[in-house]
């Protein structure tokens, strides 16, 4: 037997047709319609029909869509999959190195079984947690998984719901915590039926994709339910350690308990009920501290009224001063940024505009963090907006070489925020990560191809942008794991797998106190100093050699570059180089 409920407020009458056969649901509390069908059973298919309409929809819940989101939903009896994971512990955020991959991507065959056979090369690294980008079912053969139109069901072209969780369970095996981001701020564009049944989405508020989540208004207690559930289904069902959630700046919702705390409060539960540690990083560019400020202090017996409760955030301020410095760029939100005290404001502020004027946004933006920790946010030089989102979807070394993309990853690595890495990063990937999406309506597809190109209009000729909607898009983006063995690749992924190593070894015990760095630099020279216990971090960002005045230097524990040398009283560096010393 199987329980069917759905919320439906908006209709008069509803049923749900399994294997061929209707059956009427009754009408309940708030909306909510329900029927108990016996022979119903783990692998059946069905679906709804609403008042006279004689389309049947999909299950706004459905946990499986073996069709395509345009089709019946399955049930899934998540009690059928037999975990072997148990024992399972994740590493601290406070211990982790970051990596997000795209399944689609990630391998050739972009499967969720394929993901799994590259497990070993990221336990080598030292990897610590993997993020999968959305992996909810979308529409078309390929996306990056942004325009989720059933967000409770794994995409079918991935391996579905059973081989998902396979990878999970085979990352925890591997010593590996899975992270799952999800998007929580609106649909994608087709196949999305919820507003067939409720009204999931406001028209008073907008966003860059329409209309805003329904957090607020009539009927959104049951929207703000929908989406915690969906957050506590992949927790709890799929097995995953955490969540990152995506753009929360369009979250609107002025609510006495905002959204966010809401849901912090919810996995704190399921957290203590299942006896194991999951986390929630938002994605922000509001440079507010309260999205990871604790909701209550740990000695209050009694509820307060403090922050959000993310356990961390993605750092946005920190990779644009590093890019802008080393690549130049000033275009879009990049012309806030490109001086060296400014990359040093954000190793030392974290947010580099925190309550200071933006000329980008024309107005003040951001306040100061405070004493928060920097476990509390990520620091990246690469990751999927940053990368897809630009012209021609170049990565790092391809825009600003070798040496450069050297020197950053050295930053990234020892910078006491929590590190995160892109897929393909470690080995200067020679693949891009273009956007792309597949439609198979001609003028939706036309309009997403048009709209790419005027949002890149001032960067290249409009037939120079690769065209989204293309499979070719799709396909040159997919990593060519080779590669690593080649020379160039093979001594990029060694410099990372060095710089993990050196995290881990000198930098683990260290302070995460943002703090706790002293740091002295010369902004005409181009160069910066970071002391950190007994360890000193020398960065040359700089065309020309320099030598860095330096104390009591014991010894060089690593280099970028042969040709690095300890004097007497300063570290001797070429052009474009790093190097961490003793002292």
């Amino acid at each position: 037997m199987h329980r069917f409920s759905v919320w439906a407020p908006r209709v008069k009458s509803i049923s749900v047709c399994v294997n061929k056969v209707l059956h009427s649901l009754i009408q309940g509390e708030h909306g909510w319609w329900s029927v108990n069908v016996n022979d119903a059973e783990h692998g059946a298919d069905y679906a709804f029909m609403l008042d006279d309409d004689v389309q049947p929809y999909p299950d706004p819940r459905s946990a499986w869509q073996p069709f395509g989101v345009h089709g019946s939903s399955r049930v899934l009896d998540h009690s059928c999959f037999g975990w072997t994971d148990s024992n399972w512990c994740a590493v601290p955020l406070t211990e982790a190195i970051i990596y997000e991959l795209h399944v689609g991507t990630f391998t050739q065959e972009g499967t969720f079984a394929a993901a799994a056979t590259k497990l070993r090369e990221l336990k080598e690294l030292r990897i610590t947690h993997v993020e999968l980008m959305p992996v909810n079912s979308f529409h078309g053969k390929w996306g990056w998984g942004y325009d989720g139109a059933a967000l409770y069901a794994p995409q079918e072209t991935y391996g579905g719901p059973e081989e998902l969780k396979r990878l999970v369970d085979a990352c925890h095996a591997n010593g590996l915590a899975v992270l799952l981001d999800v998007v929580y701020n609106h649909f994608g564009p087709v196949g999305n039926y919820t507003g067939r049944f409720g009204p999931y989405i406001t028209q008073n508020h907008h966003t860059p994709w329409g209309g805003a989540v329904n957090l607020e208004g009539y009927g959104s207690t049951e929207v703000r339910r929908f989406f915690c559930d969906n957050a506590l289904m992949w927790l709890r069902d799929y097995h995953f350690d955490g969540l990152r959630l995506d753009a929360i700046q369009t979250f609107i919702d002025r609510s006495a308990i905002h959204f966010l705390e809401q849901l912090a409060t919810e996995v704190s539960d399921l957290s203590h009920q299942l006896g194991r540690s999951l986390v929630l990083i938002a994605e922000s560019d509001l440079n507010d501290p309260r999205v990871v400020t604790p909701r209550k202090e740990p000695s209050e017996k009694l509820e307060c009224i403090g922050g959000y409760g993310m356990d961390a955030q993605w750092s946005d301020d920190f990779h644009h001063a590093l890019f802008a410095l080393l690549t130049g760029t000033r275009r879009t939100y990049y012309s806030d940024f490109g001086s060296l005290p400014q990359l040093v404001k954000a190793l030392t502020s974290v947010y580099v505009f925190d309550g200071i004027y933006s000329g980008y946004r024309g107005r003040i933006h951001g306040r100061p963090v405070g004493n928060l920790d920097a476990h509390r946010f990520l620091g990246y030089i690469q990751n999927h907006d940053q990368v897809g989102n630009s012209p021609f979807s170049e990565r790092l070394h391809a825009l600003a070489g070798l040496r450069k993309a050297k020197l950053a990853a050295a930053l990234v690595l020892t910078a006491p925020f929590v590190p995160m890495l892109f897929q393909g990063e470690e080995w200067a990937a020679c693949s891009p990560f273009l956007y792309f999406a597949h439609h198979d309506d001609p003028e939706l597809a036309r309009s997403v191809s048009e709209g790419r190109r005027r949002e890149h209009a001032d960067d290249g000729e409009w037939d120079e942008i690769p065209d989204p909607v293309s499979e070719e898009s799709f396909n040159r983006s997919k990593l060519i794991w080779d590669e690593r063995t080649e020379p160039e690749h093979a001594k990029m992924l060694q410099w990372y797998q060095s710089l993990v190593q050196f995290r881990k070894t000198h930098l683990s015990e260290l302070s995460r106190r943002i703090d706790n760095s002293q740091i002295v630099y010369d902004e005409s020279a181009s160069w910066v100093a970071i002391t950190r216990g007994a360890i000193c971090l020398c960065l040359n960002f700089g065309d020309a050699p320099v030598c860095m005045p330096a104390k009591e230097v014991r010894e060089l524990l690593l280099a970028s570059d042969s040709d690095i040398r300890l004097e007497s009283d300063s570290v001797a560096l070429p052009p474009t180089s790093f190097a961490a010393v003793s002292t």
